[in-house]
């Protein structure tokens, strides 16, 4: 697969694109200084001699300054600006206009003026003007960028061929006055600037940890299911598929790859898989693996994993059936992925789109049990320095073998009056309730004064200014059931000594979180990425 560039720096062109189009109609000026209606009037003026070049330019000069005093912004333009902002990218404008005229029409902005730019290049600047790319060229210099890590976005023919001649990525916004010759190509076509929002998360660095809900979920719709089988397709929140082999048996699929650990990796390799294969009220079966190895990593260390990886199987009854081992220069320290396969009949599938207003929402353990051992076990001597006691370090070590919740979706499967569960992994509780939400096609009230959070993973979070709402969280299970058999589901979970918590209930169709705290409503925290890569990276 050819490497997709990034984009570092968007370029726009001016009249039309950031204001409304319409506001010049060049057959009138071509028309006073005697252009051909087929012909470019700036290159028209451009070839005639002294002193009728002087005459004609002054004419232009004066109809775009009067056209600049009465233009509006674009819808969306004044917003797309300051989003390319906070995303730190480079802004920038490339016109045929002067930059008198340019100012002019910037005055009658709202919130964004010449400051906000970079840089603009007029037809004042000793270049060529678009549809020469040479425009293209100089601005990606002044920004210190490749010419593809550039956005060109204009409304007219000169600025997709400027951007094609230079190499850019081009958008073609189509206010619907012109359109693009058919053999002229635009990367994009849009119809509103606010669409370049998509196009740009689209082409920006990603950060590390699993792709966001935004970005997935356009990308899980482009696969077309048409196997009748498959009883739960790919979806935002759905971490399993389930496959009916035949009319009783299913078999549900999972992989996960771990990335953070490097400490007990295969212990993590195979119960993040296998919890999520239990969530759906399936055994786990068969497990297969996939190693990467950064160079310089010896023998003895691949089969230190993969023997981690066996007896981990073996002790929750797994078969671990093979895979793929491979040293590459992509990784920089060992990566374990995992595929598991699991069996449930048909009948006993547990689908969150079952879930129903009134059901509650149960909790086990506690939040971040995973997160917890995981910075326990990378950075002991950092939470030392900054005054975390051995044993306190000890303890959250252990909390390893917490991460399983085979025992309580078992129990819980077993009780036949569960809707769903959800296992709380990457992005913590948060990010597992908005997943349980949208994959349920129900909102969810939740009471945050009743998340309980173990008092070290507080004091470790505090110190490391963590959200524990936002740590890696296996061990945790979210479970819906119905009202009326939560109290002695809850009893049947406690009686396997695990803790478990009602922390809310199933609201009216729809997806999102209420949160409420003292009794009022509060803003459900959103992570992009898990709090631990904070650490990281």
């Amino acid at each position: 697969m050819s490497r997709i560039s990034s984009i570092k720096a968007v370029l726009f062109d001016f009249d039309g694109t950031l204001t409304k189009p319409g506001a010049l109609d060049f057959s009138i000026i071509k028309k006073e200084v005697g252009c051909p209606l087929d012909q470019p009037v700036l290159e028209y003026i451009f070839s005639l001699p002294e002193p009728d070049q002087s005459t004609a330019m002054g004419k232009l000069d004066r109809f775009e300054y009067e056209a600049a005093a009465l233009s509006t912004p674009n819808e969306g333009a004044e917003e797309i600006i300051d989003f390319i902002r906070a995303k730190g990218l480079g802004v920038a404008v490339i016109s045929r206009n002067s930059l008198k005229c340019i100012q002019r029409a910037l005055d009658n902005f709202t919130s964004i003026g010449l400051q906000d730019f970079d840089f603009i290049i007029s037809r004042d600047d000793a270049v060529k003007p678009k549809p020469s790319g040479d425009g293209i060229l100089l601005a990606a210099k002044k920004f210190g960028v490749r010419c593809r890590e550039l956005l060109m976005v204009g409304d007219f023919i000169f600025d997709i061929q400027a951007g094609r001649q230079a190499d850019a990525v081009t958008v073609y916004l189509d206010s619907g006055l012109t359109a693009l010759p058919d053999d002229l190509f635009s990367h994009y076509t849009v119809a509103h600037l606010s669409e370049l929002k998509l196009i740009l998360r689209m082409r920006l660095p990603l950060s590390t940890g699993k792709l966001p809900n935004d970005l997935l979920s356009p990308l899980l719709n482009q696969l077309t299911i048409n196997d009748p089988s498959v009883l739960i397709p790919p979806g935002v929140g759905d971490d399993t598929a389930a496959v009916d082999i035949s009319a009783n048996d299913t078999l549900v699929l999972k992989t996960d790859p771990i990335t953070f650990a490097t400490d007990s990796i295969g212990h993590y390799a195979v119960l993040v898989n296998a919890n999520d294969i239990a969530t759906s009220g399936a055994v786990p079966r068969w497990f297969l693996m996939t190693l990467l190895f950064p160079p310089g990593s010896c023998a003895k260390e691949i089969h230190q994993v993969v023997h981690e990886l066996h007896m981990n199987c073996r002790r929750w009854g797994i078969t671990l059936c093979g895979g793929h081992t491979e040293i590459s220069d992509a990784v920089t320290r060992a990566v374990v992925c995992g595929s598991l396969v699991g069996t449930v009949s048909r009948k006993h599938l547990i689908d969150k789109k079952q879930i129903q207003p009134g059901d509650r929402i149960l909790f086990t353990k506690a939040v971040s049990v995973e997160g917890t051992s995981i910075i326990a076990r990378e950075f002991p001597e950092k939470l030392q320095k900054l005054g975390v006691s051995e044993a306190v370090i000890e303890k959250c070590k252990g909390f390893l073998s917490e991460i399983s919740v085979l025992a309580e979706a078992q129990v819980a499967a077993q009780s036949g009056a569960v809707s769903a569960m959800h296992d709380v992994t990457e992005g913590g509780l948060a990010t597992a309730l908005e997943e349980l939400s949208i994959a349920g096609q129900h909102q969810i009230k939740v009471d945050l004064d009743q998340i309980p959070i173990f008092p070290e993973t507080m004091e470790i979070c505090e110190l490391l200014r963590l959200n524990p709402l936002g740590l890696i969280g296996s061990g945790s299970l979210l479970i819906c059931c119905r009202r009326q058999a939560c109290e002695s589901l809850i009893q049947a979970i406690e009686q396997e000594g695990i803790s478990v918590t009602c922390i809310g209930e199933v609201s009216e169709p729809g997806d999102g979180i209420m949160a409420f705290q003292d009794g009022m409503p509060i803003t459900w925290p959103r992570f992009e990425v898990d709090e631990i890569t904070k650490l990281f990276f």
